[in-house]
């Protein structure tokens, strides 16, 4: 019997959660300092050359292997969909945004705070996959239904309680995931 063949078959989702392994791995190597050097945002000087890599490296940073799982095992799940749907280099190019967005966000409102992970980026595809079947005038109830509960949640846990979790990365990836889901489906934002 002849054994299947194992398909590298979403290269851009798979690539992201092997790098950020990676990014992981090199934490538990430095004991954090990677972390910190690289995959955190936090207040730095702007004059601090590595402040503005730190913008977009955030999101392959993870505290442990229990904040990435949780992180990749929703982007493995929703992400290869994503992919096949609008395209890998559309797809760096969402990942790359949101990573900016929430990572200067979080700069520019929570100085006394870092801020690391992958969960924006979450956040981001789970509201880009509710638009899977959007046309140009019409809103689908997945996406209504999706904003009321995972941002719903998230605007509750972020009014009240008091934990190391980010609900404004979520919420300002799950804006991203909504702004990029409706100009594909109008069409203003097109595969490339």
């Amino acid at each position: 019997m002849k054994l299947p063949k194992i398909k590298y078959n979403s290269p851009v989702v798979i690539t992201f959660a092997l790098i950020s392994l990676g990014a992981l791995i090199l934490n538990r190597i430095t004991g954090g300092v990677s972390n910190t050097l690289l995959f955190s945002v936090y207040k730095a000087p702007l004059r601090d050359v590595l402040t503005y890599p730190r913008f977009f490296l955030h999101v392959l940073g993870h505290a442990d292997l229990s904040h990435y799982m949780n992180n990749f095992m929703i982007i493995l799940l929703v992400g290869p969909m994503l992919e096949e749907k609008y395209g890998g280099r559309l797809l760096v190019g969402m990942i790359t945004v949101t990573a900016f967005v929430t990572g200067l966000v979080f700069f520019i409102f929570f100085p006394h705070s870092a801020l690391l992970g992958a969960s924006g980026v979450v956040f981001m595809m789970i509201l880009l996959s509710s638009f899977a079947n959007a046309g140009k005038s019409e809103i689908p109830l997945t996406l209504i239904l999706v904003t009321v509960l995972y941002l719903g949640t998230e605007i509750i846990d972020g009014l009240f309680t008091a934990d190391n979790v980010s609900q404004l990365a979520h919420l300002v990836g799950g804006a991203c995931g909504g702004i990029f889901g409706w100009l594909v489906a109008n069409g203003s934002l097109k595969k490339r």
